[in-house]
């Protein structure tokens, strides 16, 4: 199979994705600029959650750009990619909600180390199916960063019990990890 229908309907879930965590802004009651101090905390998340999800969408981009085929199994391991980022919208609310409480920052934090846990997964899923010799198989190496990222997020998770600020300077490292597209997969194209 080819991979452009599996591209399109991940482009539109994350889009969705998108439109829900803007949609649960709330609306200030005044028409002052001092009425969306309250709503600062919301879009602070609101924004590292969009910012997460266009990382998601550029190394997802980079990573079909190479691929070749895809099989029902690196179907199912889109879908539970999908299904994690999906989760996002519902953290990011949380904590625009209750700030920096340790539950909804320890929830966050595991929802991105499950999209990251799921990425290494689609990831390795279509190097198998593409054998030895494939570019991204190259590309990748031993994957150090995305391991790395990982290990972050875990340590974050673990410390929004003992520290939220520490666990939220975490999440962000990572996502300045990230925000330049993977070079490693542009490289080994050109």
């Amino acid at each position: 199979m080819k991979t452009n229908r599996l591209e399109a309907f991940s482009d539109g879930v994350l889009a969705i994705i998108i439109t829900i965590m803007v949609l649960e802004f709330k609306v200030p009651k005044e028409v002052t600029f001092e009425a969306l101090i309250p709503i600062v905390p919301s879009f602070v998340s609101y924004l590292l959650s969009f910012i997460y999800l266009g990382i998601y969408w550029n190394n997802h981009h980079h990573l079909f750009m190479i691929t070749e085929k895809v099989n029902g199994k690196i179907l199912w391991a889109n879908l539970h990619l999908l299904f994690w980022l999906s989760l996002i919208p519902f953290a990011t609310s949380w904590i625009g909600e209750h700030h920096l409480e340790p539950v909804p920052i320890s929830v966050y934090g595991f929802v991105l180390l499950m999209s990251g846990i799921a990425f290494f997964i689609l990831q390795n899923t279509i190097i198998h199916h593409h054998g030895k010799d494939f570019i991204l198989r190259k590309a990748i190496g031993k994957d150090y960063k995305g391991k790395l990222s990982m290990i972050i997020y875990l340590i974050g998770l673990i410390l929004s019990f003992i520290n939220p600020w520490i666990a939220v300077s975490c999440y962000i490292f990572v996502a300045i990890m990230w925000i330049v597209p993977d070079r490693r997969i542009e490289k080994s194209i050109q």
